[in-house]
């Protein structure tokens, strides 16, 4: 993933949903901040934003950039040539992404990111019986191709993959992956939310099940035994066990990512480990 960047679109009129679908509240954080740190915690690159001309965003995780889509209206190919553009000299590929996937799994861009070593432009998962454009992998040389079909009045994504290699990824290939076939069967990275009963059926949705654990001087009790529990956040995951996040507390996502990012995205199967700041831990 070394090479590879995150973009999100985020400049979408979300009129079906009757407002702005990036500050929707998904048990914790919001859809546009959750969707860019679990791309900020999975590719080795810059993460993106692609925002409408003066749209208002909510806050992003530390790193996460933004850049303006100078023209607004022309739809998720607009965004797709600004923000492979805005990565391009950075990042040879790019998983590229709508705001409103609450259930985006790392293991899933991983998944979709791993297709383009086998060189072709654009890596398209039909999942779901869909093709999903906004959920998929793009070499980012593709910017300067993108902006000409827009240039010639050609707004749609199937017909960027007219003239390009596309490499498709069915639902049986997809699942091939033993880590998204383990952590998200039922390829629900996929979903949206288009509507306010989307936004409500998801939202309905419990948090992803994570495994706790804690360790040296917060390891009280049989403390550091590992626990099941059902959370969305670093922060709700250090509640759980009596926790804050504070100077004395820090966090590890799995082994290796070290954390005091409350907002921080968890998703099933992660394992999150605290420990005493003080005296190392």
């Amino acid at each position: 993933m070394q090479t590879a960047a995150g973009v999100v679109l985020a400049g979408g009129r979300s009129t079906r949903m009757g407002k702005p679908k990036a500050w929707l509240e998904w048990h914790g954080s919001t859809l546009l901040y959750r969707a860019t740190a679990v791309l900020a915690r999975t590719v080795g690159g810059p993460v993106v934003v692609v925002a409408a001309p003066g749209q208002e965003l909510p806050p992003l995780p530390s790193g996460v950039t933004v850049v303006e889509d100078p023209v607004e209206g022309l739809g998720p190919m607009q965004g797709l040539a600004v923000g492979l553009a805005a990565v391009a000299d950075r990042a040879e590929t790019a998983f590229v992404c709508s705001t409103d996937l609450p259930f985006l799994h790392p293991a899933f861009v991983r998944c979709v990111l791993r297709g383009l070593a086998s060189g072709p432009d654009v890596v398209l998962p039909v999942a779901r019986g869909f093709r999903q454009p906004l959920a998929a992998g793009y070499r980012t040389a593709l910017a300067g191709l993108v902006a000409d079909l827009l240039a010639e009045g050609d707004l749609r994504p199937g017909m960027l993959f007219k003239h390009c290699e596309v490499a498709q990824l069915s639902d049986e290939q997809l699942l091939a992956d033993t880590a998204l076939a383990r952590h998200d069967p039922m390829l629900e990275s996929v979903v949206n939310v288009n509507t306010p009963e989307d936004y409500a059926a998801a939202r309905d949705r419990p948090p992803p099940e994570i495994v706790v654990e804690c360790f040296g001087a917060l390891a009280k009790k049989g403390g550091h035994r590992p626990r099941g529990v059902r959370t969305a956040t670093l922060g709700a995951a250090a509640a759980s066990v009596g926790l804050t996040l504070d100077r004395h507390v820090v966090a590890a996502l799995n082994g290796d990512q070290i954390t005091r990012d409350e907002l921080l995205p968890l998703v099933a199967g992660d394992v999150v480990s605290f420990l005493s700041a003080d005296a190392g831990g």
